[in-house]
């Protein structure tokens, strides 16, 4: 273990075990919060306002101050949820979705000192879920622990062109200023719950993840944060950036569908079920799957002046943990060619040649899973993260890649297996876990420096990744360069 690491490490741990753990009352923008105390360590505050209710008049304009609020404001148990649509796996956060969403949990093992401090923003295709697992987790004994909620779906992402003439020739990404707008809240409050705001790590995963290397873009959410952890998720997911004249289309779609005849005065009075009900509606012609309409960043001219990957370029170089999982999503058959045209274009033949496109699909790959698994995860997941750290380290940013291949009874990995691994007590392995590197990263800047099989950079030169997997801890070189090699997309 290296001596800087350890003289941290020990310094966090007594800073952690004489701290008080009894409830406190803390002033943050707007009033007073209580906190309680917490059955899995530390303190808890849930369900504080960082913006002001986004409701009428507020309804898809960027979020604006806290409204003060008299006394002192009580921990809630458990807070709402943003409105979304039931899913099925999102049926907790559904029930008790409210428009009145946008606060944050934190969650704090001392309310003294300066520790690290991990903002989470959570994944569901940006139009569903909650931050409640991970602000529940023990990796809050630790660290300050934020949760963030944000508008999601139509109501967080929705362009239209009265909401552009009438805001200066923008819309939509209104959940990005949500969360932009919790990491202002950060750096202003953070320190009264014994957060350090010079050493915030913002993480994600899917969406989340996919926000997180937005937020990596944005100028606005430049100097917010100092590394990124991101997880299945990339700025466009290998589809091309929507400009805001598409996007308005899409808002066009809602308007007629919601019969508002062009007038958003009439859209924003408009009730929550009606609006959820049009979400499902929404068609981009230049997706596959609509499920992803939310998915598709618009380059809006505000949170981004340029298209994200431009904009990462230019961007500061910040120290960045990034992976995917050995097997994320599938693509349904029938789309399968039509996936393969868009997402590789010129270089479709090669793409069509290296997976055998024109031949009987092979068995299933113990491993990779089915063809289709394939394709969807290097398309979708895979080859975007690798061009993802291609981007950053080529700006001298420490970069570490991973790929994650466990799960219970040897099964395949599926989308989200990662998390338990990094943030709950689930082993892959003879006993191993992803939470040390994790939490290494969050405290130190990197994975490592404790006694595990060290970790390689990735740098341009070298586009090293390990693997995690039940066979151990692996250093490995590229991931699928014959495939990932034709896709320059992020």
């Amino acid at each position: 273990m290296a001596l800087r690491f350890v003289v941290a490490f020990l310094a966090t741990a007594a800073l952690i075990s004489c701290a008080p753990v009894s409830a406190q009352v803390v002033k943050v923008d707007g009033g007073l919060v209580h906190g309680k105390s917490f059955e899995g360590g530390g303190i808890m505050f849930r369900g504080i306002p960082f913006a002001a209710p986004p409701l009428e008049e507020l309804r898809w304009k960027a979020p604006q101050p806290v409204i003060p609020w008299r006394g002192v404001r009580d921990s809630l148990e458990q807070p709402p949820s943003c409105v979304q649509n039931d899913q099925g796996w999102n049926h907790g956060d559904y029930v008790i979705g409210r428009e009145d969403c946008l606060t944050l949990d934190v969650r704090t093992p001392s309310m003294t000192g300066k520790l690290p401090v991990l903002v989470w923003i959570h994944g569901g295709s940006n139009r569903a879920g909650g931050p409640n697992d991970i602000v529940l987790s023990d990796v809050g004994k630790q660290v300050v622990l934020v949760g963030v909620r944000y508008r999601l779906g139509i109501f967080g992402f929705l362009s239209h062109r009265k909401l552009s003439a009438e805001q200066g020739g923008s819309s939509g990404n209104y959940a990005l200023m949500d969360q932009i707008a919790a990491l202002q809240w950060v750096q202003r409050n953070i320190a009264k719950f014994g957060g350090d705001p010079a050493h915030v790590t913002i993480a994600g995963e899917s969406a989340g993840s996919q926000d997180v290397s937005l937020m990596l873009a944005a100028p606005a959410a430049a100097s917010l944060f100092q590394q990124a952890v991101m997880e299945s998720g990339t700025p466009g997911f290998g589809v091309p950036f929507r400009t805001l004249t598409d996007a308005e289309r899409i808002g066009d779609q809602a308007d007629a569908l919601l019969g508002a005849g062009g007038d958003i005065g009439k859209m924003r009075k408009m009730s929550v079920p009606a609006l959820l009900a049009v979400d499902l509606k929404l068609h981009d012609h230049a997706l596959e799957s609509d499920a992803m309409v939310w998915l598709r960043t618009t380059v809006d001219g505000k949170v981004f002046p340029a298209d994200p990957r431009t904009l990462l370029e230019k961007a500061p170089a910040k120290a960045v943990l990034l992976g995917n999982n050995r097997v994320e999503f599938g693509v349904e058959r029938p789309h399968r060619d039509p996936l393969i045209a868009k997402a590789f274009g010129p270089r479709e033949a090669e793409a069509r040649a290296f997976y055998h496109a024109d031949q009987p699909d092979p068995p299933a790959d113990p491993r990779l899973g089915t063809l289709d698994d394939q394709i969807g995860t290097d398309i979708i997941f895979r080859c975007p993260t690798e061009k993802m750290a291609q981007i950053l380290s080529a700006k001298s940013a420490p970069v570490w890649r991973y790929e994650f291949d466990a799960a219970p009874g040897g099964d395949k990995t599926s989308h989200a297996a990662e998390i338990q691994y990094a943030f709950g007590d689930a082993k892959f392995g003879k006993g191993e876990s992803l939470k040390p590197f994790w939490l290494n990263f969050i405290q130190f800047g990197n994975p490592n420096g404790l006694d595990y099989v060290p970790w390689p950079r990735f740098t341009p030169a070298a586009p090293a990744h390990v693997l995690f997997s039940d066979a151990g801890i692996a250093q490995l070189g590229a991931l699928r360069p014959e495939i990932c090699s034709l896709l320059d997309r992020i």
